[in-house]
């Protein structure tokens, strides 16, 4: 995993190190000078323009321009403040005008059609939260980063300004990060090996999704379960007996349209998660009904969609009852009503707050996939896009997370390898056109990629 600090605490770190800071300044100008002699491909002939500010970033600017010049490139160093509002012709731009420290907006030069290598942030990109004013910050091709990622560069709009970002080590400690962003090699650590011996029993999941008219949402959620390795999935949607157009594979649990949260607390004694929710409409009576599964379902528990807003602001005081797991999987507005104000710009902040209200694992969607547990670690996803964007892909993402929940992965991990697996099914996907449907299909391929079985 990437270690991600925030510039209060990345300042922390700079402060503790043993190295004065001239030792790191010229790490960082060479860690900046190896990624300008790559983007250039080579030295001889070579022109760059160097924007530097009077801070550190202008520093770390200004000693890779010292190593630039010693292979050989001609570099020009502008002070931030003097640019033009055109730079002269150049083979690369170096912005080092402004650090993740940065506040206010910064109306940047034009870079005249040359690409641009960022020190540390874009100029004009918030370390904090990756707001920048339209037109006021600087866009990158590539950015070079010191020690951990900044969250400004993975959130929009930061993480589409910052380009191609590449993390340099100078020395610095990061051990105490508490927010990581998950690679592909986290994901294959922490799924499970079907055990020789294992049977259909060893990860059974129950959803409870769906209503008539609203199938759909319980459909998507068992076919992604089952592709993501429960070995039995049980489907009851309140008011069908049972739905007819569940997966072939799945069983459906004839519930009545009232009272179906006793049947449903009745029919757990052999399963291992549940998935609560998706599609179950809003009446008052399914509100009561999941307040009871949710404060009662002894074994670790996904609440979306309906089922987030059946608890509403009372979801502390209802999962607060529970002793198993729990994870909510809230969009912007479902965040809303459960802690009563939009998340914000600081997404990090405000699923630590969710998480911490509630006790529950909190995976706040997003282009960057936030999730956050009681304690406030933090586990990010990148892997997903705008592909995600469209009807029952949230749907999906409760099956996946509720299977590998019932194959026994604690819930931050299941939430945070959910959310990558998701994002690279979608990758897999047409650029236009994708639906809900084709994650599903794509689910065992991501899976199988991971543990080295898809040559």
């Amino acid at each position: 995993m990437v270690p991600v600090l925030t510039p209060d605490e990345m300042a922390a770190v700079d402060a503790a190190a043993p190295e004065p800071t001239e030792v790191l300044i010229e790490r960082a100008g060479a860690a900046v000078a190896r990624a300008a002699l790559d983007m250039l491909g080579g030295a001889y002939g070579r022109r760059i323009v160097v924007v530097a500010g009077k801070g550190n970033n202008g520093n770390d600017g200004r000693a890779a321009a010292g190593r630039l010049r010693r292979r050989g490139v001609h570099v020009t160093v502008i002070p931030a403040v003097e640019a033009p509002a055109r730079l002269a012709a150049a083979d690369l731009v170096v912005d080092a005008a402004y650090g993740t420290g940065f506040r206010g907006r910064y109306d940047p030069p034009d870079p005249g059609g040359a690409p641009v290598l960022a020190v540390d942030i874009p100029s004009g990109v918030d370390g904090l939260t990756g707001r920048a004013d339209e037109g006021g910050a600087v866009a990158a091709d590539r950015t070079v980063t010191f020690a951990a990622y900044k969250p400004g560069l993975l959130f929009p709009p930061g993480r589409g300004l910052a380009g191609r970002v590449e993390l340099a080590d100078i020395g610095l400690d990061v051990s105490g990060a508490t927010a990581h962003v998950v690679e592909e090699e986290d994901v294959a650590a922490w799924l499970p090996a079907r055990a020789l011996d294992s049977h259909k029993w060893r990860a059974a999941l129950m959803v409870v999704a769906g209503s008539p008219g609203m199938t759909g949402a319980a459909h998507l959620a068992a076919g992604a379960a089952q592709r993501a390795g429960a070995g039995m999935v049980r489907v009851a949607t309140p008011g069908l007996h049972p739905d007819p157009g569940l997966p072939t594979e799945a069983v459906g649990i004839a519930v009545p349209s009232a009272g179906w949260d006793e049947a449903v607390l009745g029919g757990l004694d052999r399963i291992h998660a549940l998935v609560l929710g998706p599609g179950l409409g809003r009446t008052a009576p399914t509100v009561t009904a999941v307040h009871h599964v949710a404060s009662g379902a002894p074994v670790p528990l996904l609440v979306d969609g309906d089922g987030l807003a059946a608890l509403g602001d009372a979801a502390p005081s209802i999962l607060g009852r529970r002793d198993a797991p729990t994870v909510l999987t809230p969009h912007d507005g479902e965040y809303a009503r459960l802690a009563g104000h939009p998340p914000g710009d600081d997404r990090i902040a405000a699923a630590r707050h969710l998480a911490a209200a509630t006790g529950a694992v909190v995976l706040l969607k997003g282009s960057t996939t936030v999730v956050a547990d009681p304690g406030g670690r933090v586990l990010l996803s990148t892997a997903g896009d705008a592909r995600l964007a469209t009807a029952g892909t949230g749907d999906v993402l409760s099956g996946l997370i509720g299977a590998l929940l019932a194959q026994g992965l604690p819930a931050i991990q299941a939430a945070a390898a959910g959310a990558w697996i998701h994002g690279r099914a979608a990758a897999r996907g047409p650029a236009r056109g994708l639906v809900a449907s084709d994650l599903v299909t794509a689910l065992p391929a991501v899976a199988s990629g991971l543990a080295g079985e898809d040559g």
